[in-house]
């Protein structure tokens, strides 16, 4: 039987954080490159030091995108991220750009050809999990981790906050008592800030925000509320520490409350079931909670590169489930086609709305109109109840 009491804790990083800035050059160059053509595959890894940004990988696509272009997007979301520093500006930065055609071999094993549907871009096991422990059926400690963030970008960017820098981490500690989250036992926020902001100054700015993301749940005690617990924080972002893409994939996802098959997102085309297929399995995951088939959800799907259908579909319902797991791994994928293609299709994955997932989550966020978060959706429910 599952623990019923014990602590849990879950970090976040904010969009300036170094990797994170890496995720958001990365993803800013898929959608480039969707807008253009929307079945463009993409693999590009960022790097960020000190005044430096470096992008490679490779790409294809059916219309021409220039090296400007690229330089431009990448220069445009460090912009939007706020990183107007002597350490690193997305004006001044040296750009490095790396990008060529991708491997022949892979797009031979990817590509539709005859009778053969389109394959997984890669290997690879995948996971999806939802939880009703908040409104976004996400684990409570990453949900709040991340809003903290978000709410502290929210006022940096508006200027209602100017002490406030693009990086920033937080960690929210939650006790559960029968398998729920009761209280706040920690929090830990550390935020760059501008010079002559003190500690205690940041302290404060800090606390009310904190306050209102938790609510009722209640801060915790004064002596586990830590703010800047090393002192200044003044020199950030990539000056103070490099970043590459793909460094925080449990931020990405669940906060470490569930498994994850070790794929990043960030930097993929929709083709790479790394990323397509976890949102997939998220979407049937918070389908299945919605529809109030369980408390809990973990779905686990797995690919082979160029075979289009999961190799294996696993369901674990944590004991507390009111459908037969094995009935619903049965049904899941008549609900849903979790082919490559079917994913895409289903979820409108080939269009370029990537940027906006590349910090706070991949997952717990709202669905947008043009397909943004679509695997947010819970448009399954009647489908799933009806063939269960």
């Amino acid at each position: 039987m599952a623990r019923q009491s014990y602590l849990f804790t879950s970090e976040s990083v904010s969009e300036g954080h170094p990797d994170k800035v890496c995720d958001r050059i990365s993803d800013s160059i898929v959608d480039l490159f969707l807008s253009k053509d929307s079945y463009s595959r993409v693999a590009c890894e960022t790097l960020t030091t000190t005044n430096q940004i470096v992008v490679a990988g490779e790409v294809r696509c059916a219309q021409q995108v220039n090296p400007e272009e690229i330089e431009t997007a990448a220069r445009e979301a460090v912009r939007d991220i706020g990183y107007e520093q002597e350490g690193f500006h997305w004006k001044t930065a040296n750009f490095q750009n790396f990008l060529h055609e991708q491997s022949a071999d892979i797009a031979l094993g990817v590509d539709a050809a005859g009778n053969k549907d389109e394959g997984a871009g890669d290997q690879g096991i995948m996971f999806g999990y939802a939880v009703n422990e908040t409104p976004e059926l996400m684990p409570a400690p990453i949900q709040y981790a991340h809003q903290i963030l978000q709410r502290m970008a929210k006022l940096r960017k508006s200027g209602e906050r100017p002490e406030f820098e693009p990086d920033a981490k937080s960690q929210v500690t939650l006790r559960y008592e029968n398998g729920a989250p009761v209280a706040v036992t920690s929090v830990v926020v550390s935020t760059q800030h501008k010079e002559g902001s003190t500690p205690d100054d940041i302290r404060e700015l800090v606390r009310p925000l904190v306050g209102d993301v938790l609510g009722d749940i209640g801060m915790p005690p004064e002596s586990e509320f830590f703010v800047n617990p090393t002192g200044n924080f003044v020199i950030g972002g990539p000056d103070g520490d490099a970043g590459l893409t793909g460094r925080k994939i449990i931020v990405d996802t669940y906060g470490g409350a569930a498994p994850h098959g070790g794929g990043a997102f960030s930097g993929k085309d929709p083709t790479k079931v790394d990323r397509s297929a976890a949102y997939a399995s998220r979407y049937l995951a918070k389908n299945v909670v919605a529809a109030g088939l369980a408390q809990r959800c973990l779905i686990q799907l797995a690919y082979a590169i160029g075979v289009s259908k999961p190799l294996s579909i696993y369901v674990d319902l944590y004991g507390a489930g009111e459908v037969n797991e094995a009935r619903l791994e049965a049904v899941l994928g008549d609900v849903m086609d979790l082919s490559p293609r079917g994913i895409r299709e289903h979820l409108g994955l080939n269009k370029p709305i990537y940027a906006r997932t590349a910090a706070y989550g991949h997952f717990g966020r709202t669905p947008d109109n043009d397909a943004g978060f679509s695997w947010e959706k819970t448009d399954l429910v009647d489908a799933l109840k009806n063939a269960v």
